[in-house]
C-alpha cells in the first residue's frame, strides 16, 4: 500500500541513497507537474517528501509547496538559507562538513565510502553527541571485500561502547547502524515501489529517483495515473529471504538490489552481512546497557549463528 510520494524537483537533486547523481545540469519541475504532483499526493493521502536542488527555488513554488504538509530533504549545500534552517532531512556528502552548523533539531543521512567512514568514524561519536539522529549510507557496497567487513565489524564494536556509555547516562544518541535495530519489530526497508514513489520532473512516475536517474522505465504518469509493472515484486512477501529475516533495519535498497544482483526483491550478499554486522552488534548493545538496568525489557534479539540468510538455507 502506497505512503509516500518523492517530488524529485530536479535533476540536479542530491542523492539520499546509495545512488549517485551524475546529473549536473539545471531542470527544474514545471509548476503546473509540481501542483499537479501536490494534487496526487493529497488525493492518495500519501505523506510527500520534496527532494530540492541546491539553488533557491522560485517564489510561487515555495508558496505552491507550503501549503501543504510535507517533509524537506535537502543537501548541506543548499543556497536557500532559510529553508536548510527548517528542513527536517539534512545530507551531508563529505565528512569535512559534519561538524560545521549541526544542530540537535535536524536528522542528518551521511553519504560516505567505506574507506572515508573507516578514517572518519570517530568524527561520528562526536556528531552523536550534537544532533538528534544521523544516518550512515554507503556510497560503494558493491566493493566491500572480506577485510572491509572485518574491518567494519571492528568499527561497529568501538561505535557501540561508546553509545553504550551515552545511554547508561541517560543520553540516547540515535543512528541507523547501531540503534533502529532497538524499536523495530518487523522489516523497515526502503520499499521503494511499495510503499514509496516518486515523482520526476518529466511528470512520471519511478520507483526511486535512482531508477529515473539511470533510465529505468517509468511506472506511469501524472495524467495517465501509476501502474507499477509486476508491483508484487517490490513487495517483502515475495522477497523469499527477506521476509523471514530479522535484520529488521537493513536498508533493502531495491536499485542496489537490481545494480548487483538484477533482481529488485534480492539484496546482494555485501547488503546481508553488513546487516547482519549491524544486527548481530546491536544485539550486543542491548545486552551492555541492560547490565545497568531494566532496558526496553520487550525486546529480545536472538543470537544467530549466520551473517548471510543465503548460507543457512543452502546447507
Amino acid at each position: 500500500m502506497l505512503k509516500y510520494l518523492i517530488i524529485k524537483l530536479c535533476d540536479t537533486a542530491p542523492s539520499f541513497c546509495h545512488y549517485y547523481n551524475p546529473n549536473n545540469v539545471k531542470n527544474l519541475m514545471t509548476f503546473e507537474t509540481l501542483k499537479e504532483s501536490i494534487l496526487f499526493g493529497m488525493k492518495e493521502n500519501l505523506n510527500i517528501q520534496f527532494l530540492y536542488p541546491d539553488y533557491e527555488l522560485p517564489t510561487e513554488y515555495k508558496e505552491e509547496i507550503d501549503k501543504v504538509d510535507h517533509t524537506d530533504i535537502v543537501s548541506f549545500w543548499n543556497k536557500d538559507k532559510e529553508l536548510l534552517e527548517k528542513a527536517e532531512i539534512v545530507v551531508i556528502d563529505s565528512w569535512h562538513d559534519v561538524t560545521k552548523h549541526l544542530n540537535g533539531v535536524q536528522s542528518y543521512i551521511l553519504r560516505t565510502s567505506k574507506d572515508d567512514f573507516f578514517k572518519n568514524y570517530k568524527v561520528l561519536m562526536e556528531v552523536l553527541l550534537i544532533v538528534q539522529r544521523i544516518n550512515i549510507v554507503f556510497t560503494d557496497i558493491s566493493e566491500c571485500n572480506k577485510e572491509d567487513l572485518d574491518k567494519y565489524k571492528n568499527i561497529l564494536e568501538e561505535i557501540s561502547d561508546f553509545i553504550a556509555k551515552e545511554y547508561i547516562s541517560a543520553k540516547t544518541p540515535q543512528t541507523n547502524i547501531l540503534t533502529d535495530r532497538f524499536l523495530l519489530k518487523s522489516m523497515n526497508n526502503c520499499n521503494a515501489g511499495d510503499e514509496v514513489i516518486t515523482v520526476a520532473p518529466d511528470g512520471k512516475f519511478y520507483v526511486c529517483p535512482a531508477f529515473y536517474l539511470y533510465e529505468e522505465k517509468d511506472e506511469g504518469n501524472l495524467r495517465d495515473g501509476l501502474k507499477v509493472r509486476n508491483s508484487q515484486l517490490y513487495k517483502l512477501s515475495h522477497a523469499p529471504i527477506c521476509r523471514q529475516c530479522d535484520a529488521y533495519q537493513c536498508k533493502r535498497c531495491v536499485w542496489l538490489n537490481k545494480q548487483m544482483t538484477l533482481e529488485v526483491n534480492t539484496p546482494s550478499r555485501e547488503q546481508c552481512v553488513i546487516a547482519h554486522l549491524e544486527r548481530n552488534q546491536t544485539r550486543k548493545l542491548l545486552q551492555q546497557i541492560r547490565v545497568h538496568g531494566i532496558f526496553m525489557p520487550e525486546i529480545e534479539i536472538p543470537e544467530i549463528n549466520y551473517l548471510d540468510p543465503f548460507d543457512k538455507i543452502v546447507r
